[in-house]
Parts: structure tokens; C-alpha cells; sequence
């Protein structure tokens, strides 16, 4: 499988370091707040790369982490922490904000049928592993400490700017760190905050040997990784806007510390815009999860849309686009689910089972050239047109169709079959309405429809018989 790696500037074949196994670390939320819908877009990615190398044959091993204390609102190391912001305005102490939101998040994983990762890590939870690593580096020689905190010293390490391509000379103090005039260099990093007496005593805060306060938010995914897939990891994944600041520091305090490459492939994630917009906080159209869901759009709707644009592309939400999203997926289910309502079948198969073999190989190219779902789609859509103008089906075909929708469950986790059992009174409209169009009486047949409709079930009319479908 070949991905576009950020700091190769290329696509390169996934080859990894140990070939029973391939490591994952994806950077998860700050948990000050409820994601939005341009968040849970890149996780459905990276949950769709975990899945995509499971089916192309690898065994991943995926680490999502969650921050919890550390990240500035800044982004940098100059201003509150998110989450003891969050605090201060609803009234609450921080280990409060960070449980809900922690806890809000796992569960919205479930909702979005995102694959369960082998440990979701939190940053309060592992502050003695960021010490251990904050000393390493003191003790190499990588450290200074100043009025507020101790810092890594990026002069010092000679990548520092290999992953964003950064030109430190022309570096506008300000633009990408926050201004200090005790820092050595404009894009110097925090590794240990000190509390702020002044402040008053924070909610989370530690001993250290440098005395009391909290990691940078860049040392705790550093100290994570290394904990749980060791000094290299194959395929670190992010959103594009981590990559001048965070993924940077990151790649540099992790080799200084460790001594060898941090990360062999660099997977980014493009943003999603809202009616062509980008999301803000300004701008108030962060939509939630539950502002979708509430209106009636399923999680297989939210996840095809996400399938129909690259993850190296900038992708569009809007109500409507969701709706046509909505609308496809139903017409999918449709070409697919009428199968179910035979009590007949025809004895050969040979050739849509062939077609559905040639689907798959071509889904798994697609798949294995960067992920290109949007192209993978429209060998989807191919065979829901085939199965679109059949009329009879052999069980041949029927346990390849099955066996097609578990593949597609199993790499995009959208179900295209919708299987249930007719009640009496469903079974009863349908022969009523049968009936009616066999007397021509075709009023009567529409609101039989139309109520079977109301119940779920949809209806697809061949000669001399009525198929149906859930809907």
C-alpha cells in the first residue's frame, strides 16, 4: 500500500519496520470541547487507513492519543490552557472538563463505528514517561530553562525543519510561536510550563525537577508514542495545520531524545470547509455530531460522504450535499437489498460473481494507490447498477453479493444491504397493492405505497410481481 509521505514530498510504498506488524500514532482531540464535524472527518480518515491496511494485509497497531492538559490557546507557549479556560468560564475544575469531553469523545468513536484502537492514552496519565524524556534531552544537552518553563532548543537539532520545509531565517517572530524575549530562538518550544503563582494554584499541575507545573503539549505525544510502539513508529498521522508547529517539534525532541528516526511516514489530512467556508469559532458553524444526526442522517451517510473526496484534498460540508450523500446511499441500499425479498432463485451466477471479484480487486487498487476512495467508489456504484436491473438472482450470486457488503463493511464500515423480515401487516399491503394494480386501480396502489413507505419498506415493480426493500 503507498501513501503520500509529507516529509519524503513523495508517495512511498508502506514498508514496515517490522513485517508482522505496522504502528500507527494519530493525534486525538483537546478535550475542552465537543468536536465538530471537520473533526470527526479526520478521524473516519484515519479510521479508514486503519482499515484499508488491515485489508491490504497488514496487522496495525494504532494508538490515538487524548491531550488533556498542555495545549495553550495559542497552539504555541504563550497564553491559558484550553482546558483550565474551559473551567474558569463554566465554573468547574479542569479534571471535570477533561473526563466529559474524554468520555463524550470514546463514546461518539462507537457512534461512528470508528475501529476500537489498541489504547487511547491520556496525557495526565502518563506526566512521569514526559519527564523521563524532558530529562533525556536536559541531559544531552538539548535544554534551557527561563522565567516560564523549560525549552527545547531547536538551534541544536539540524532537522528541525525538514518535515515543514521551514526557512528559520525568514521566520517573522510571532507569526508561527508566540513572541518571548527570553527564548534563544523565535521557534524555541516549551517542554515544562511552569504554574503561574500569580495565577494562582492550577487545577492540574505536578512536581518535576524543574519544579511545579505542566508538559507542552509537543512532549506529550512524544513520551506516548515512544511508550506504546517504541523509538520509531511506521505512519504518523494529523491534521495539515499540525504539521509547521506541532509535528515539527515533535520529529525533534523525539530523535534528539531517542537518538533515531521518529517516524517513517508522515500521513496529513486535509481540511473540511462548511458551505465553502472555513470552520471558526467567528464564524459559528462548527456543527456537531448530534445537529446531524438529529435531523435524521445516518453514520453511513456521514461516512460516504467522507469517501467521496481524497483525505490529501480539501473537502466541503453542507446540509444539502449530505442530503444527495443521504439520497445515494438509499438508492444503494435499494439496488442491493430487493434481493432479499425472493422466495425464487435462478440456477447460474458465474458471471456477477466474476463481476463482484473484479470489484473488489479494483476497490483494493484503488485503496492501495494513497488511499483513493473517491475513484474506489465508482466500482460501488458499478455493481449497484448491475444488481439495479436484475430480476432474479441465483444463490451464487446472493452469497457474493453478501460476501461483497461484508468487505465493504469491513473497509469503509458502510453497510449497503439492509435485511428484515415482513410483518403480517406489511406482507398484507403488499399483496392488497398487488392486487389494485392488477385491477388497474392505480390511486389505491400509490397510497399502499406510500403507507408501506411510512413503515419502511420500499417497493420495486417488475412484470407479473412486486419486489420490497427496508428503507
Amino acid at each position: 500500500m503507498k501513501i503520500y509521505n509529507t516529509i519524503s514530498r513523495k508517495i512511498n510504498e508502506i514498508v514496515p519496520l517490522d513485517p508482522n506488524q505496522v504502528t500507527i500514532y494519530t493525534c486525538g482531540p483537546t478535550v475542552y470541547d465537543y468536536p465538530h464535524i471537520g473533526n470527526w472527518f479526520t478521524f473516519i480518515r484515519y479510521d479508514i487507513l486503519v482499515r484499508s491496511l488491515k485489508i491490504t494485509g497488514y496487522n496495525p497497531k494504532w494508538i490515538l492519543n487524548i491531550t488533556d492538559v498542555g495545549h495553550l490557546v495559542s497552539d504555541a507557549d504563550e497564553g491559558d490552557d484550553k482546558i483550565q479556560s474551559k473551567a474558569s468560564k463554566e465554573n468547574k475544575d479542569a479534571w471535570t472538563i477533561a473526563k466529559h469531553y474524554s468520555d463524550y469523545f470514546i463514546s461518539a468513536l462507537n457512534t461512528l463505528k470508528i475501529l476500537q484502537p489498541f489504547a487511547i492514552p491520556k496525557a495526565t496519565e502518563h506526566i512521569q514517561e514526559q519527564i523521563d524524556m524532558i530529562k533525556v534531552l536536559e541531559e544531552k544537552g538539548y535544554t534551557y530553562q527561563i522565567s516560564d518553563g523549560v525549552y527545547f532548543d531547536t538551534s541544536k537539532f539540524y532537522r528541525y525543519t525538514k518535515l515543514a520545509k521551514l526557512k528559520l531565517d525568514e521566520l517573522e517572530e510571532g507569526a508561527r510561536v508566540e513572541v518571548n524575549p527570553e527564548k534563544k530562538n523565535p521557534s524555541d518550544f516549551a517542554l515544562w510550563k511552569f504554574s503561574d503563582i500569580k495565577k494562582g494554584k492550577r487545577d492540574m499541575e505536578w512536581e518535576s525537577p524543574w519544579g511545579i507545573g505542566f508538559p507542552g503539549w509537543h512532549i506529550e505525544c512524544s513520551a506516548m508514542a515512544l511508550k506504546y510502539l517504541g523509538p520509531t513508529i511506521d505512519i504518523h498521522a494529523g491534521g495539515i495545520e499540525h504539521i509547521p508547529v506541532h509535528h515539527t517539534n515533535e520529529l525533534a525532541q523525539s530523535e534528539a531524545a531517542n537518538g533515531v528516526k521518529y517516524v517513517q511516514y508522515w500521513f496529513h489530512v486535509n481540511h473540511l470547509m462548511i458551505n465553502g467556508e472555513k470552520i471558526s469559532k467567528s464564524l459559528g458553524n462548527g456543527i456537531r455530531l448530534e445537529e446531524i444526526l438529529e435531523k435524521g442522517f445516518e453514520v453511513d451517510s456521514i461516512r460516504l460522504l467522507v469517501l467521496q473526496s481524497n483525505y490529501y484534498t480539501q473537502a466541503n460540508f453542507s446540509f444539502d450535499i449530505l442530503q444527495t450523500v443521504h439520497n445515494t446511499l438509499k438508492n444503494l441500499r435499494e439496488s442491493f437489498s430487493w434481493v432479499y425479498s425472493l422466495n425464487e432463485f435462478i440456477e447460474s451466477g458465474e458471471n456477477i460473481c466474476s463481476m463482484i471479484e473484479e470489484a473488489k480487486k479494483l476497490i483494493i487498487a484503488n485503496i492501495s494507490d494513497n488511499l483513493n476512495t473517491a475513484e474506489s467508489l465508482k466500482h460501488i456504484h458499478k455493481m449497484s447498477s448491475v444488481f439495479g436491473k436484475l430480476t432474479n438472482i441465483s444463490i451464487e450470486e446472493l452469497k457474493a453479493l453478501e460476501s461483497f457488503n461484508k468487505y465493504i463493511i469491513d473497509l469503509f464500515g458502510v453497510n449497503l444491504v439492509l435485511k428484515r423480515e415482513l410483518t403480517e401487516k406489511e406482507s398484507e399491503l403488499i399483496s392488497n397493492r398487488d392486487e389494485a394494480r392488477r385491477n388497474k386501480d392505480w390511486k389505491k396502489a400509490d397510497i399502499l405505497r406510500n403507507e408501506l413507505s411510512d413503515l419502511g419498506i420500499g417497493l420495486r415493480d417488475i412484470p407479473n410481481s412486486t419486489l420490497w426493500y427496508p428503507i
